[in-house]
């Protein structure tokens, strides 16, 4: 991980977070920064259609400053790793798809030279995390009929049910008796346990769930991953339940955290994370 910015409010910047670019043939994993910002995301439409006087320092940034240049110009928080595996094949593994997934697939995926999705693991079902979705199609090979390999999306089941609300089209399995048939993102959808013990696979490399509590009483999960550098991603927390705040995830955590500060803190520049599944 390289030159990581902060931003006023303290979070970690989507600006150039990796050096070298995702997909040099260089032998390691990369963690790409699509957004670290809010569910309205930065700037504030509001602060820039009726500015206040003075105007806001931070959102009035982006009418001057270019995006890929302002640590203020932020979209949904989200993560793509650029998995390298012991056989050199690379993956690409989407944490979290939400409404502003079409900004981050122009502006940063082509900066970065990163050809597809591989896989997806969603966090929870909030707006932010979720309503991108319908354009993971632009993505995905072209076919009329949509005849193509889905995309595997790992979601828990509570998540699954909310999903099939939202975008019925993209959970139908087969169309109805006379149904068009319209081209749309094609996924496959896979349950995991919402629980720190049971681990899962997404494209090689494994995960840990790890629940934790967003908001009051709404359970989201974070994710344990890799092995030579562990890492701890979590987007939306407020505090941790107490079956894992004294547990072995925790201790994981506390030394995946250990890794990214003093990387963060100690180097100005340093090389993007080795993962091994």
């Amino acid at each position: 991980m390289a030159n990581l910015n902060l931003t006023q409010n303290g979070n970690f910047s989507s600006l150039a977070p990796i050096i070298p670019a995702a997909g040099d043939d260089n032998g390691r994993s990369t963690l790409i920064f699509l957004g670290t910002g809010c569910s309205s995301a930065v700037p504030n439409a509001m602060c820039l259609i009726q500015p206040s006087d003075p105007p806001c320092a931070v959102c009035s940034q982006s009418l001057f400053v270019p995006p890929e240049k302002n640590p203020n110009y932020r979209c949904n928080t989200s993560l793509l790793i650029d998995y390298c595996q012991s056989d050199a094949n690379r993956s690409y593994i989407l944490i979290d798809v939400g409404k502003t997934f079409r900004e981050q697939v122009l502006r940063w995926f082509t900066l970065y030279k990163i050809p597809r999705v591989d896989s997806i693991v969603l966090t929870h079902e909030h707006a932010d995390a979720v309503l991108g979705l319908d354009d993971i199609r632009a993505v995905q090979p072209f076919s009329p009929s949509n005849d193509i390999d889905p995309t595997p999306i790992y979601l828990t089941e509570f998540a699954m049910e909310s999903l099939a609300v939202k975008f019925p089209y993209l959970v139908q399995k087969k169309l109805k008796e006379g149904q068009e048939v319209r081209r749309v993102a094609q996924l496959e959808w896979k349950i995991i346990e919402g629980n720190h013990e049971k681990s899962f696979v997404a494209s090689g490399l494994k995960f840990v769930p790890l629940p934790v509590i967003h908001g009051e009483d709404y359970i989201c999960l974070g994710f344990l991953f890799g092995e030579k550098c562990r890492v701890a991603y979590i987007s939306d927390v407020s505090r941790f339940p107490a079956s894992i705040e004294y547990g072995e995830s925790a201790w994981f955590l506390l030394r995946a955290y250990f890794v990214f500060l003093t990387s963060f803190i100690f180097k100005e520049r340093s090389s993007p994370f080795s993962l091994e599944s």
